[in-house]
């Protein structure tokens, strides 16, 4: 029971951590376009993180069901997963760096997965799971916002080109107000789903192995014999991301908002509203994409649009960088966790 109440306290921490470090993902736009004060920007993040959060499951069962064998799902497993998130979800934001907390989760359990059966590479769903939901979407989600900052931005280009650049300021910053909205919202309705999946995941493995079968009645809320995301694991959750959202990000902001390119109103709102549709599909078809690759890719979109050398490139080879490493070194920590921890 210990080590379950440990796996929800690091849970929630990586829902924290989750709100505060992709924070950035809904508001580094619209605070750089100086459309919305950091303050308020942050409280319509939380706002929209927390309304997003308690809209469907499906990737939550993705997350929970839809990765690895139940078999080889253990609250053991479920912490070293949360543990290695957590840690690479922390020094990336102590960088500035935008990584994704989906995949640094979905590589921790993959890992730990490994770990608790000696590398047997059978319990990990590949071809129904993995590939098509994690590792395609990872190559076509950044893509797809890229192309849909772009376009979209042409398009305003083309349709606005007339008007005078104070009225496109008036006008664009009133949109990014529904934008930035958007952006909160589909971070919410994605990103918070894959801690209640964990949790949910957890609940199930624990609850098959006996650990529940003592609990008094005030605690029955926590068995869960069949695999299903319970109301108030989708509360706890959506209220934990929100708080980790009002927290602030500040270091990613800095990174997305100013450093990679600079925006103004019309920019901010293309990247936000074409990485906000692209996230809401995602979301509808239980897809865990990574908010913050669809976010980032659609400012480069749109800073392609001014000139190649509009964005700052070198910025973007880190970021990269970071995405490229995020799943094989989540994976290796948290092999390495749960054979310290639980195989010692």
């Amino acid at each position: 029971m210990t080590l379950v109440l440990a796996v929800l306290a690091a849970a929630l921490l990586f829902e924290f951590i989750n709100g505060f470090h992709d924070a950035a993902n809904a508001i580094a736009t619209v605070v750089s376009t100086k459309v919305l004060t950091p303050r308020q920007a942050v409280l319509l993040a939380a706002a929209g993180n927390l309304v997003g959060a308690l809209t469907g499951t499906a990737v939550a069962a993705t997350i929970g069901g839809g990765l690895v064998e139940a078999r080889a799902v253990s609250p053991a497993v479920v912490l070293a997963a949360l543990l290695a998130a957590v840690l690479w979800g922390l020094l990336t934001w102590w960088l500035g760096l935008p990584s994704s907390s989906s995949h640094a989760l979905i590589g921790g359990l993959c890992g730990a997965a490994l770990a608790a059966t000696g590398l047997d590479w059978s319990v990990l769903k590949w071809s129904s799971g993995l590939w098509p939901k994690v590792i395609v979407p990872m190559v076509t989600s950044p893509l797809l916002g890229f192309l849909g900052g772009l376009l979209l931005m042409y398009a305003i280009l083309l349709l606005f080109h007339r008007i005078t650049p104070l009225a496109a300021k008036r006008w664009f910053g009133r949109a990014q107000l529904a934008s930035a909205a958007m952006m909160a919202w589909s971070h919410g309705s994605n990103d918070a789903q894959k801690t209640m999946g964990i949790i949910a995941l957890c609940l199930f493995a624990a609850t098959g192995a006996g650990t529940f079968a003592d609990l008094p009645s005030a605690l029955a809320f926590l068995r869960t014999p069949e695999f299903h995301i319970a109301p108030w694991v989708v509360l706890t959750c959506a209220l934990t991301m929100a708080a980790g959202t009002a927290f602030g990000g500040w270091r990613i902001i800095r990174t997305l908002g100013h450093r990679m390119v600079k925006l103004h109103p019309a920019n901010g709102f293309a990247a936000e509203a074409s990485a906000a549709a692209v996230i809401h599909a995602a979301s509808h078809f239980g897809i865990p994409v990574s908010t913050t690759h669809v976010i980032s890719t659609a400012i480069m979109g749109v800073g392609t649009t001014k000139r190649l050398s509009a964005v700052k490139w070198g910025i973007v080879h880190k970021i990269v960088w970071a995405w490229v490493f995020t799943l094989p070194v989540t994976s290796v920590l948290a092999y390495g966790i749960y054979r310290l921890a639980f195989r010692a």
